[in-house]
């Protein structure tokens, strides 16, 4: 395992090649295809160092319908990626359902109707990746089999096998090609600043902060400000997204 995490794993643009034909080899040779994506919500594509779009010429979605990333409709569509954001470990699906290591009733209750034409596929292990700032990766390891069904043998062969090589690439991947800095290094938020952030999440007003906390409001506004100058945040709104990415407000209740 640790020789197959070291050839997966990224630490420049100019490795994304070799790691993707890797990955790719630890998918066929278990009878698998392998689909990634770092960012359900960018319509980028994953590319190596020579801009090789990597789901097409690498890992093979080539034919008629097979390149999904170019229908941005999938992430919101797609039952695949979408159950990724209710989840974190490795589960595999079909029309009847997902299984996984324990219940999830935001999967149970997803509306699986016409799962073939809206997954492209009739079974897949998904490899859900939630990375730091909130960016969720879903990635799909389908049978060469078209009409096989039932992947529980497989999941519990190579789930977590699929999920350790999958999570290094995606890891290595997104810091590599990383360009932007949205927030600041090092922030960090008082207990106080976190508190008011807290309650202005749930729409409370600055006038009920200071009635709930019990502190003048001139002093929640303070506050708030302080947060925002430390988030980088140009108002109330993208203070409060900034902290939620940074796991200040927890989740939400």
């Amino acid at each position: 395992m640790a020789e197959l995490l070291e050839q997966v794993t990224i630490r420049s643009i100019d490795d994304v090649h070799d790691a993707a034909v890797t990955i790719n080899r630890i998918a066929n040779e278990r009878g698998m295809r392998i689909a990634l994506c770092e960012d359900i919500s960018s319509k980028e594509p994953m590319i190596d160092a020579e801009g090789t779009i990597v789901n097409a010429d690498i890992f093979g979605w080539l034919a008629d319908g097979e390149r999904w990333w170019e229908d941005a409709r999938l992430a919101l569509h797609s039952p695949l990626p979408r159950a990724c954001r209710y989840e974190s470990e490795p589960f595999w699906c079909n029309e009847s359902g997902f299984y996984g290591h324990w219940r999830n009733d935001y999967l149970n209750e997803m509306d699986l109707s016409d799962f073939h034409k809206r997954a492209l596929c009739h079974a897949a292990i998904v490899i859900p990746v939630h990375l730091p700032f909130g960016q969720i990766s879903a990635n799909s390891f389908i049978p060469f089999d078209a009409e096989l069904r039932d992947l529980s043998e497989l999941f519990d062969q190579y789930g977590e096998l699929f999920a350790q090589v999958t999570r290094r690439f995606i890891a290595g991947y997104v810091t590599v090609m990383r360009s932007t800095r949205r927030i600041p290094s090092d922030c960090v938020l008082s207990k106080r600043e976190v508190e008011c952030l807290r309650w202005a999440a749930i729409g409370k007003t600055d006038k009920e902060i200071s009635m709930i906390l019990s502190r003048s409001h001139a002093t929640v506004r303070y506050h708030v400000h302080r947060a925002a100058e430390k988030l980088d945040s140009v108002n109330r709104s993208q203070t409060i997204f900034k902290a939620g990415q940074l796991g200040y407000l927890g989740a939400s209740d």
